[in-house]
């Protein structure tokens, strides 16, 4: 027979029914149960009662695999939008220079006749006193946004920058040469303006 602990008074203190809501279980957790009606007599409580009950594993906060994966997600998204990002502002800094080379080119674009002038005038000596001071500057202007004149005699022919006005066949040249330049070529940086316009001669 159980033996349960004796009362100050002498009595026999009974034992706590099974589903007590002030019993204790093993793992001495408790919570406070607020239901009116005792699951187990289904009789009235007269007041909320402490119950205890085991945490189990799928009440548990902790769960480091799943933030793991969400740290992953995030961590992929953020690289990924940092990319686009460069992407974004290569592509800015591209249109920009392309916008800035066309402005550019415009505008020298309409100096090319004055340093065709200027040339001639220098190739007949012409070029002296205030008026060469004045050439000396607006070519200086040229070069500074990159305009730059290009074609010569002896320079091998090329069809991407020259434009052939006259051809004829020497000997002495082992591929197509310029021969003569009747007109100076134009570019800015690599953009050609204006194309050389020359003749040439063809090997036999």
């Amino acid at each position: 027979m159980t033996q349960h602990p004796w009362t100050p008074d002498g009595g026999e203190r009974a034992a706590p029914p099974v589903g007590d809501p002030e019993s204790e279980s093993d793992e001495g957790i408790r919570f406070r149960d607020k239901r009116k009606v005792d699951p187990d007599t289904y009789e009235v409580r007269e007041e909320s009662a402490t119950v205890e009950a085991p945490i189990t594993e799928e009440s548990d906060p902790d769960q480091p695999e799943a933030g793991n994966e969400r740290v992953d997600e995030l961590t992929l998204d953020l690289q990924r939008l940092s990319a686009e990002f460069a992407n974004y502002r290569r592509r800015v800094d591209r249109d920009r220079e392309l916008n800035r080379d066309r402005a550019v080119g415009e505008v020298v674009g309409d100096l090319m006749p004055v340093l065709d002038d200027i040339e001639r005038a220098r190739s007949h000596g012409e070029l002296d006193g205030g008026f060469k001071a004045v050439a000396d500057a607006v070519e200086a202007v040229a070069a500074k946004f990159g305009l730059a004149r290009f074609g010569a005699t002896g320079e091998a022919f090329d069809p991407h920058v020259h434009e052939a006005m006259t051809s004829d066949v020497d000997a002495q040249v082992s591929e197509p040469t310029v021969t003569a330049v009747y007109q100076v070529g134009f570019r800015l940086k690599e953009q050609v303006l204006r194309p050389a316009r020359v003749a040439v001669s063809n090997p036999e």
